[in-house]
């Protein structure tokens, strides 16, 4: 399958292929963004090189998402921004539902502190050498998460003290 990208987002396919060609597991569009699937072990010395050599100096998010299969069911997504060349790419890994767990990007890019956070508290998925990994949305003794497709879509009652919603009519 031939993408039809941007030059400057094809030098950083190319590159990537070049300098990578082990760690890249996949290439693709989807409505017309183009994302690259890496190793996960990868995803700091891969990202790393994007930023030096290729200026994707802003990291706009990163989310989680629960695939709910049996292998490598969650993913972490880097949306990626040169703003020098206005060209956007999406980063992907992949880890296992037992123990699931990514090196921190917070050293290449400081934005992804906060969301890497979000995605540990929602997904359960750790971030090694992240500065400060507690939850920051859920009680840190919250003992769920709640983007995990078998949360249920009401909550876990009890789990969670709930405010008084009745007025009081004294």
């Amino acid at each position: 399958m031939s993408l039809e990208l941007s030059e400057p987002l094809q030098k950083a396919i190319d590159g990537l292929s070049e300098s990578f060609d082990d760690k890249i597991l996949n290439v693709y569009q989807s409505t017309g963004s183009t994302f690259v699937l890496v190793e996960r072990e990868s995803i700091v010395e891969i990202s790393e090189y994007l930023k030096n050599e290729h200026h994707y100096t802003y990291l706009a998010d990163v989310f989680g998402i629960d695939r709910y299969t049996s292998e490598e069911r969650f993913e972490v997504v880097y949306n990626i921004i040169s703003l020098r060349d206005g060209v956007r790419l999406f980063l992907k890994v992949r880890c296992e539902e037992e123990q699931p767990e990514v090196e921190s990007v917070t050293g290449v890019w400081g934005s992804a502190n906060w969301a890497e956070r979000e995605v540990y508290d929602m997904f359960g998925i750790r971030f090694s050498n992240h500065p400060d990994l507690r939850r920051i949305l859920m009680p840190e003794d919250f003992d769920y998460f709640p983007l995990r497709k078998e949360f249920p879509l009401l909550g876990i009652p009890g789990s969670i003290e709930l405010p008084n919603s009745t007025p009081d009519t004294e």
